[in-house]
């Protein structure tokens, strides 16, 4: 016989699938170490980010790390991609603006996105970033201003540092205040995460 949830546990279910932003993702585009994407997980289940979107190209799909991520890819989906153009397709279908991390000229600092708006942001690979092609599709790319002598941070420093920015615009917005989708959606989900 499956055991039954406590109400203790179907109330914190539900308080965390209220949080949820289904329309603020990130793109992992050819990250290689899958510790760095475990941590991006966790992140993402930190800030209430639903689904991840894996785009691989010229490497396997991670593995995820369950002691790195902390069991956080449970919790949040993943959608797997190898062509950009299904990628892309896919996120306009949504409306998302579609954002990619760079330090090339033209780039925006983080602050000056409107992170209220459907949102997904790119985070490039640790070598190379955000391949042109990639680049090119985004309506748009950001970076994180430093003042240091380092100007890079790790991937997952980066996709922690975005995802509270945007996290802090969305909660000004009220967008954490209440559940953003129907109840029937919210008990479906809440029905899913109870057989987890």
């Amino acid at each position: 016989m499956p055991k039954l949830p406590t109400e203790r546990r179907r109330a914190r279910l539900l308080q965390v699938l209220a949080h949820r932003q289904d329309d603020l993702t990130l793109v992992l585009a050819n990250i290689h170490d899958p510790h760095n994407v475990s941590a991006i997980y966790r992140s993402c289940d930190a800030f209430g980010v639903s689904r991840v979107h894996l785009y691989y190209t010229d490497t396997p799909f991670p593995v995820l790390g369950r002691k790195t991520s902390a069991s956080a890819r449970k919790w949040v989906e993943s959608s797997r991609h190898k062509n950009a153009a299904d990628l892309f397709n896919g996120l306009s279908a949504q409306g998302m603006q579609i954002l990619a991390t760079s330090c090339e000229p033209g780039a925006r600092p983080l602050r000056q996105w409107d992170f209220t708006q459907p949102t997904a942001v790119i985070m490039g690979n640790e070598h190379s970033g955000v391949a042109p092609d990639l680049l090119r599709q985004a309506h748009g790319s950001l970076y994180i201003p430093m003042y240091g002598m380092i100007q890079s941070f790790n991937v997952s420093v980066a996709a922690a540092i975005i995802l509270a920015e945007a996290a802090r615009q969305r909660e000004a917005a009220g967008f954490y205040a209440a559940p953003r989708v129907s109840e029937g959606a919210l008990e479906a989900r809440l029905n899913a995460w109870l057989e987890k």
